[in-house]
């Protein structure tokens, strides 16, 4: 049974309007910058194309594990935006929902296990959320999966992505490399200039990552391909300056070693307002125990400051904690922690102070992976010249959840 609504256009960005009920072409991208409303309005559409048929729409992260804070609560806000959460049922246990109007069915999932796809029958649309973490491999295996003929709308595949390293499979396989598309395949860029509603304060990030990142800022905000530059961090800059003239909070951050890769401690001042990070004070070394790092901590100056240390080393930071050191805490680690935590040092005008020959040494030697068959740099970085790096990483979880920093007196210091 068909279910009528009568939804005005005027409720979807301008810039999508036109293809609220087109379904001509069975590939569709959508792409460009953060902020541009495309992961909202292809909810939108699906959620409108399942209410005029009985349907099954597989809404799609790489893993499963993603899918609760990405597709599956995107679903569930579509729902709510057309007011028909009481015409829906949800099941959180395996993230599906069926519309009680006409029996069609909402599932989210991810691609843990390959061959779980071919596990669901009679699937009429896909959508892939950051399509640029699956494989040419898993875009196939899904792809032959939407074969149904019992449907009346045609079937589709909707693909959505942040841009990101012209190596990524999706730049040559829908055509960016060449400028025409294949066959069958709507493509269309937008960014957050297209959405009238993106608040101010997203404007602002943006202006400021242009000022500090150019690189990033093509990639995140204007949506386009480009080529990744070799040194991950290209931020910063090597000056005097002291620190307690600075005004900011103190961030602290710790990478654990032992033999072979060092022990590392930064202390930086973050001062949000500027959006700048003053580096001025690093220690690093092999073959210190848990007992002989907290009397170095100590010796800092730093046993009474929040310090964010390595999660994976939680016997460390607890024996630590022990010695008198007991603001040390793990860190916050989770998918693709390193990118986003890189991603965020991104942000930052980073100054370093001429002391600090540790960082200032990564800084110039860390780099992006090369993919060997395009010859490109990938949004993946080597496993070297990281200790100091992670330590500043770690450093900005001193930020709480309304990222407002716990204030610390400088002065001790």
């Amino acid at each position: 049974m068909a279910t009528i609504l009568n939804i005005s256009k005027e409720k979807f960005l301008p810039c999508y309007r036109p293809y609220v009920e087109d379904y001509t072409n069975r590939y569709n991208v959508y792409y460009g910058g953060r902020g541009s409303g495309k992961t909202i309005f292809v909810m939108d559409k699906l959620l409108l194309k399942g209410l005029k048929e009985k349907r099954t729409i597989l809404l799609m992260r790489k893993t499963t594990a993603n899918c609760k804070f990405s597709v599956w609560k995107e679903l569930k806000a579509a729902v709510d935006r057309f007011q028909l959460t009481k015409y829906f049922t949800f099941y959180e246990s395996d993230y599906s929902a069926v519309c009680k109007l006409n029996g069609t069915v909402f599932k989210c999932t991810g691609l843990d296990v390959a061959e779980k796809i071919k596990g669901f029958s009679e699937i009429s649309d896909v959508l892939l959320e950051e399509a640029t973490e699956f494989t040419p491999e898993d875009i196939d295996l899904i792809d032959g999966t939407v074969r149904s003929i019992k449907y009346k709308l045609p079937l589709q595949l909707y693909f959505l992505f942040n841009p990101v390293s012209k190596a990524n499979y999706v730049y040559k396989r829908f055509g960016f490399d060449t400028g025409v598309a294949p066959p069958n395949t709507f493509v269309l860029k937008t960014t957050y200039l297209d959405n009238p509603y993106i608040s101010a304060d997203y404007i602002q990030r943006m202006e400021d990552m242009r000022r500090t990142n150019p690189t990033r800022w093509k990639i995140e905000a204007l949506g386009d391909f480009v080529s990744l530059d070799k040194l991950v961090f290209q931020n910063y800059t090597v000056e005097e300056f002291n620190h307690a003239d600075i005004k900011g909070d103190l961030i602290i951050g710790m990478d654990f070693g032992f033999i072979n890769d060092i022990s590392t401690i930064v202390a930086s001042i973050l001062d949000e307002a500027e959006k700048r990070i003053y580096i001025f004070k690093e220690w690093g070394a092999t073959g210190k125990t848990n007992d002989e790092l907290a009397k170095i901590i100590a010796s800092l100056g730093f046993a009474k400051s929040t310090i964010i240390a390595d999660a994976a080393e939680q016997k460390s930071i607890e024996e630590i904690k022990r010695k008198g050191i007991s603001r040390i805490k793990p860190c916050v680690k989770g998918p693709d922690s390193i990118i986003h935590g890189i991603q965020k040092l991104q942000n930052y005008e980073i100054i370093v102070h001429p002391n600090c020959e540790g960082i200032i040494t990564e800084f110039e030697n860390y780099s992006w992976q090369k993919d060997k068959a395009t010859g490109e740099y990938i949004n993946k970085p080597i496993d070297d010249f990281n200790h100091y790096c992670d330590a500043l990483r770690y450093s900005l979880q001193c930020v709480d959840n309304s990222r407002k920093l716990k204030t610390l007196n400088k002065n001790l210091f």
